[in-house]
């Protein structure tokens, strides 16, 4: 029974890759989506492009388009991978108490769904780091830094459940691709805006007309991680994956 059980663990812990990242890709554009970031993307673009909003429109300009976007998101892809190794770190000191962990993360994004939704008074606030760098090219990856670490209402929901399983796998190697994959979920939206903006602002100003739902969709597949991660549901799934796709598969 015992070595059944520790097959059953190493399963769990090297199931397919594709449905962690398929999730932190979602809650990266919920991010994207959310009320206090979508309606300032413009204003984010021009920034990290040093471009107004008729120029962003010039063919001619998207190589800088895609220049400053893309050192943008270099910088808080940079922040959200090291929070997510640190947590992955300490996760790993506590490698013995791996269903305790698994608990506790859950909880956490329980929460952090309730929150995304509005419904925790208080971690909705909003606070933003009010030095900023120069516009352009040059001042694009510490803004995105900033971006990372100023926008944590925003994030910080959709963010936590990444770092919850990336935490929990107990693996550096897979909680850096979760957080890329979490990136990528911001960052890729930020990119076809900059490259369509004109064509893209009728799509934007639909969005925030339905924020609400926006968020909570967002919020409620927060909640159902969380759920699974409590219940032992999540490393069920991912026996049941591995045990279809086979060994060759890959792991996450």
């Amino acid at each position: 029974m015992t070595t059944v059980l520790a097959d059953a663990r190493t399963v769990a812990e090297s199931g397919p890759l594709l449905a962690a990242i398929a999730i932190a890709v979602l809650a990266g554009l919920a991010s994207f989506l959310s009320p206090c970031i979508l309606p300032l993307v413009p204003g984010y673009l021009s920034y990290v492009t040093g471009l107004a909003g008729a120029d962003l429109d010039s063919g001619q300009r998207r190589g800088r388009v895609l220049a400053g976007v893309g050192l943008f998101i270099a910088g808080f892809a940079a922040v959200f991978i090291g929070l997510i190794v640190l947590a992955t770190q300490a996760a790993m000191s506590l490698i013995m108490h791996r269903r305790l962990i698994e608990v506790i993360a859950g909880v956490a994004v329980i929460v952090l769904g309730l929150a995304f939704m509005g419904l925790v008074p208080g971690l909705e606030r909003q606070w933003r780091i009010q030095r900023l760098p120069a516009a352009g090219l040059i001042g694009a990856p510490v803004f995105g830094m900033v971006f990372a670490l100023s926008w944590a209402p925003c994030t910080g929901p959709t963010l936590g459940a990444v770092i919850a399983l990336g935490s929990t796998s107990g693996s550096q190697a897979r909680a850096v691709t979760l957080a890329t994959a979490y990136s990528l979920g911001i960052g890729i939206p930020f990119i076809a805006v900059g490259l369509g903006f004109q064509r893209l602002i009728g799509v934007i100003k639909f969005i925030r007309r339905n924020s609400r739902w926006v968020t909570r969709v967002g919020g409620a597949l927060l909640v159902l991680v969380g759920i699974a991660l409590v219940t032992g549901v999540w490393s069920s799934l991912m026996i049941a994956l591995q045990s279809n796709l086979g060994p060759g598969s890959v792991p996450i």
